[in-house]
């Protein structure tokens, strides 16, 4: 069985979260077990949203620094704050764009180009993708899909124990009716992003 630490990280409102459930629900759909756990988060505030996900039978939902096998980055600068929970060699699966944080937006800290960050991830990581997840997620009927752009490119480039169609089948299976449609399609266009995408 294919064993997977995954550190998602993500700011307020970007559905870091929704995701998680998702994926862990996915997971147990395929009969993988999930433990999972919420670092911290201030999504009213718009802070900082991290999450865990272990797939394959780990008993604690901790991940220490350098032991991520996946980072799942739902926003620029919170993804290039996550690489040290990366493992050498690991899969970094980060948006281009930015969501500014709260430190930002109060001039506490000057936000990074998209150059810096991947500079940044291709020296910590084994491989990484990065996609446009809003502008994709716009494209797909509403930018607050860009959550399910950012799984559907992470499948799509095999670093989950499950596809894209497992995660077709949990949105039809655990969203609203009147938000599947919208999720289903930007789940396609992360995944067909990835494979066309600034790969590393």
């Amino acid at each position: 069985m294919n064993r997977s630490r995954v550190f998602l990280s993500g700011v307020g409102g970007q559905g870091t979260l929704t995701a998680t459930t998702l994926l862990a629900r996915t997971a147990l759909d395929e009969g993988i077990p999930v433990t999972s756990g919420e670092i911290h988060g201030m999504a009213q505030r718009g802070g900082v949203v991290e999450s865990t996900l272990l797939l394959g039978g780990y008993l604690s939902p901790t991940i220490s620094p350098g032991e991520a096998d996946v980072l799942l980055g739902f926003e620029l600068l919170e993804t290039l704050r996550a690489l040290p929970m990366l493992r050498p060699g690991g899969t970094v699966v980060g948006n281009t764009e930015s969501v500014q944080p709260v430190s930002v937006c109060l001039g506490r800290e000057c936000y990074p180009a998209f150059e810096v960050v991947e500079a940044v991830a291709r020296e910590a990581a084994g491989h990484m993708v990065f996609i446009p997840c809003q502008s994709l997620a716009a494209e797909a009927g509403t930018a607050k899909a860009a959550n399910t752009v950012l799984l559907g490119a992470a499948a799509a480039v095999g670093v989950l124990p499950f596809g894209v169609e497992a995660l077709k089948r949990s949105i039809e299976r655990y969203m609203k009716p009147k938000l599947a449609p919208v999720n289903l399609k930007a789940l396609a266009l992360g995944a067909a992003a990835a494979t066309t995408g600034q790969h590393a």
